[in-house]
This record gives C-alpha cells, sequence and structure tokens, in this order.
C-alpha cells in the first residue's frame, strides 16, 4: 500500500511497473563513490537500484522523461541514499517537473548537506512561475559557498529571473561577476560569455554584445570542447600593457630597418664621392672621413629584438586585467596565447 505521507512520483499506484533495464547494463558502470552508497542496501535492491541508476544517466539527454522513471524505480528501493534523490531530481529537472525536481534537491541537501544543487533549485523556482524566490536564492549565505561554477550558473539563474520580472538592465549587472573574464577561459566562460552577450543585446548593446559572442567561440575553441582532457585555465587575449609592449617592438624594428637602409645608401655612395675627390687631386674631407668611419663600425647582424622571449615568466608576459567587470574592452578579437596548468 502507498504512504499518504509519501508524496513522491515513485509512490503512486500508477508508477508499479518500472521501464525496461538494457541487456548490457550491469550496475558497475556507476562512479565509486555512488556504488559505496548502494552497498548500503541489500543485495537485490542493490542491483535493482544499481540498475536503474545507469539507464536514468544513459538516457537523462536524449529521453529525460523515460530517465526520470528509471530514476524513480530507483527511489523505490533506494529512497534514503542521497545518489538517488539526486538522479531523480536531476532528471525530474531534465523532464520539466520543476516541483518534483525541487522536493527532491531538498531531500538530497538534506541528506548529504551539500548545496551543490542550488543553481538548479533556483531555476526550479523560475520554472514554477516564483523568480522572486530564484533571486532570494541567488542572495542567501548558501550561495557564498559555491564553487566558481556554482556562482556562475547561479548568476546565469538570477540573470534569468531579472529578465522574467523585465529587468533587463539589473539582469547585464548580475552577470557581471568576477567569473566574467574575457581574456580567460575556463570550463564554465563559453555558457558565462553568451548569457552575458545575450542580456547586452536585450537592452541594445549590440556591439559589446558582439563581441562577447565572438569570444565565447574563442574560448569554446582554445578549450578544445569535445577533447577528453581540457586545461583548467587559458588565456585568451593580450591586456592593454602588453599591448604596448607589443606596439614598442614594431616600432623599434621599423626604426631598426631604417637605419640598416640609410646605412647601406652610405655604404654605396661614399666610394664615388672617394672616387671624384681622387680624380680632381683634392685631400679627402673630414666629412667623408667620419661617413667612412660609420661605415667600418656599421652591425650587419640581426638586432637583439629578434630575439625569442619565451623565458618570460607567466606573471611578466600576462597581466591581470584590470578593467571592471563587464566593461567593454578595446580588443575586437583575442586569439589564444597561453595555458595554465
Amino acid at each position: 500500500m502507498p504512504n499518504a505521507k509519501d508524496l513522491r512520483s515513485a509512490n503512486r499506484p500508477d508508477r508499479e511497473r518500472s521501464p525496461q533495464i538494457d541487456e548490457d547494463v550491469t550496475g558497475k558502470e556507476l562512479d565509486r563513490a555512488t556504488q559505496h552508497q548502494i552497498k548500503t542496501l541489500e543485495d537485490n535492491s542493490a542491483d535493482w537500484v544499481a540498475r536503474h541508476l545507469v539507464m536514468a544517466g544513459r538516457l537523462i539527454d536524449d529521453e529525460p522523461e523515460l530517465a526520470f522513471q528509471h530514476a524513480l524505480a530507483a527511489s523505490r528501493r533506494g529512497g534514503r541514499l542521497a545518489a538517488v534523490r539526486e538522479a531523480v531530481g536531476l532528471t525530474a529537472y531534465a523532464a520539466g517537473h520543476y516541483g518534483e525536481a525541487l522536493r527532491e534537491f531538498r531531500t538530497y541537501r538534506r541528506i548529504s548537506g551539500s548545496n551543490m544543487h542550488l543553481p538548479v533549485m533556483a531555476d526550479c523556482e523560475r520554472g514554477l512561475g516564483r523568480p522572486d524566490r530564484a533571486l532570494e536564492m541567488a542572495r542567501s549565505e548558501e550561495a557564498k559557498d559555491l564553487d566558481a561554477p556554482g556562482k556562475v550558473e547561479l548568476a546565469i539563474v538570477a540573470a534569468g529571473a531579472r529578465s522574467d520580472l523585465e529587468q533587463l538592465d539589473a539582469a547585464v549587472s548580475e552577470l557581471e561577476i568576477a567569473q566574467l573574464d574575457i581574456n580567460r577561459a575556463f570550463s564554465y566562460s563559453p555558457r558565462l560569455f553568451r548569457a552575458y552577450a545575450d542580456a547586452l543585446t536585450a537592452v541594445g548593446r549590440e556591439a559589446e554584445a558582439a563581441k562577447w559572442q565572438r569570444q565565447a567561440v574563442v574560448a569554446e575553441n582554445a578549450l578544445g570542447m569535445g577533447v577528453d582532457e581540457e586545461p583548467d585555465i587559458i588565456d585568451l587575449g593580450w591586456d592593454e600593457e602588453e599591448e604596448a609592449r607589443e606596439e614598442q617592438r614594431r616600432r623599434r624594428i621599423l626604426q631598426e630597418q631604417a637605419d640598416r637602409q640609410s646605412a647601406a645608401v652610405a655604404q654605396e655612395e661614399a666610394p664615388r664621392a672617394a672616387s671624384a675627390e681622387a680624380a680632381a687631386g683634392l685631400p679627402e674631407t673630414a666629412g667623408h672621413s667620419a661617413a667612412r668611419d660609420l661605415e667600418t663600425g656599421s652591425d650587419d647582424e640581426e638586432p637583439d629584438f629578434f630575439e625569442s622571449n619565451d623565458a618570460e615568466s607567466d606573471e611578466d608576459s600576462v597581466e591581470a586585467d584590470e578593467l571592471e567587470p563587464g566593461q567593454a574592452q578595446d580588443e575586437e578579437s583575442a586569439e589564444p596565447v597561453h595555458t595554465e596548468d
């Protein structure tokens, strides 16, 4: 008999039949931490729960509703495990069952003590038509303890809640966080850059939006999205001081080229002037003597500025971005220049 106090979908009479499990699924595909939780169950229940969780993870992207059914099946025997309640929450969210997802995430937080799904919970509030509650979550004390990716996700949700309330300028401000760095690419950067570009477009700042959209593509290329091993941080461009140093080097190159051309012209003209003086029986002037001295001391070797400066440290070659977050920068585009391990 269903327990009337148990509000989970898994407890409804129409959920008694569980979806089919693929023949190749063993349950051993789960990560080690989840397997450790499942070992606390009886053997028959452990196998059941593990295989349904694998199916939920396998189907969540392509068939979220079916994935939700598998997670519910797992929760009928493993509902006291944090990993199971997390799976129900994630699949419910993917399938658009926001009330169910919010309830499961709250239970997961109570069992595990983790606030890692706070951004998804806030987005569930948006899905339920309650953007004000989503903003309250974004301002909560728990939000301060999120890691950088979590803070980015919560900022994106908060910006969406502002848009729901037609507070478009405030939506832009929600995304102007420390992680919004146009010169660095983290795993979350492409998504953050695009969200910021969309917010800028909504307030009519198309030129700035286009720059951030381009930089999102640069970040994806730099990170090698789809490659198994991704770098943690990548520099996407130079800052103003680096540009100034590069301009100074360019001007020095041009000046040295001009000096070499002048020396070459003087070297060609000096023999002709000496022959003319000898034919006229005149002594060489002091100025011509100086010209010869200049020729003698001319240097045909490549100047030092062609030497590689690869020995510069990361701190020397890349300065910290001192612009205020979200402030437009002068770079029209930036290319990856350095990877920090």
